[in-house]
């Protein structure tokens, strides 16, 4: 909890601290998913969640010619749903849910295309991005454990990730954009596991809402 505490107050201190500039957006995120963990729970299908967070638009540089900024600064703190489902032998073990809930945080690069400074809707985006494990839901079967424990080794899960988000997107309105993105993580999800790194892996589609536009 402190560390949540912690990762929320700095990612305030970013925003707050950059009111000055006087074009500062603040709004709301949301995606649809899927995710799944590499390398771990045998005929891994995957599974849909959602995220709700919060972020803040900082503009760093415009164009000297038309004046509008193009590279942004992006701190965002959301609950995403993640984890996967399997289906090792359902006839024998049912299905195995492996549902792992997170509070997440990205600091995103933002860069609008702008051909011959003509300032485009069209931008991609990038940065780091840390989770804190909230939430566990496992459902699988003793039996299932029983056999499978030697392949999965999972029976300690990891509450700190970090990894990298990419994505792309597009301008709809002045406060509203679609976006496209990929998350990879870097740690393991299950520190034991010898198969290789169980990261955390999950393709979206969501948007970005403004609640103030100082444009």
């Amino acid at each position: 909890m402190k560390k949540i505490n912690t990762l929320i107050a700095l990612v305030l201190f970013i925003t707050l601290s950059a009111q000055n500039s006087g074009a500062v957006r603040y709004g709301v995120t949301g995606n649809f998913h899927r995710g799944s963990i590499v390398n771990v729970h045998d005929v891994s299908t995957g599974s849909y969640g959602g995220t709700l967070g919060l972020l803040a638009e900082i503009p760093i540089m415009k164009s000297d010619v038309t004046g509008g900024e193009y590279l942004f600064l992006v701190p965002m703190v959301e609950y995403s749903m993640q984890g996967e489902n399997a289906k090792a032998d359902v006839a024998r073990y049912g299905r195995q849910k492996f549902h792992h809930d997170y509070i997440g945080a990205q600091l995103y690069v933002k860069y609008f295309f702008h051909p011959g400074n003509n300032l485009s809707d069209y931008f991609i985006f990038a940065g780091p991005r840390i989770e804190f494990l909230v939430r566990e839901d496992r459902q699988v079967s003793a039996l299932y454990d029983a056999d499978y424990f030697k392949y999965n080794h999972d029976d300690v899960l990891n509450n700190f990730g970090f990894g990298i988000s990419v994505g792309a997107g597009a301008r709809i309105t002045d406060d509203l954009e679609a976006v496209l993105r990929f998350d990879r993580g870097f740690t393991k999800v299950y520190p034991n596991n010898t198969n290789g790194v169980t990261y955390n892996r999950q393709l979206s589609v969501g948007v970005n809402y403004y609640f103030r536009n100082n444009r």
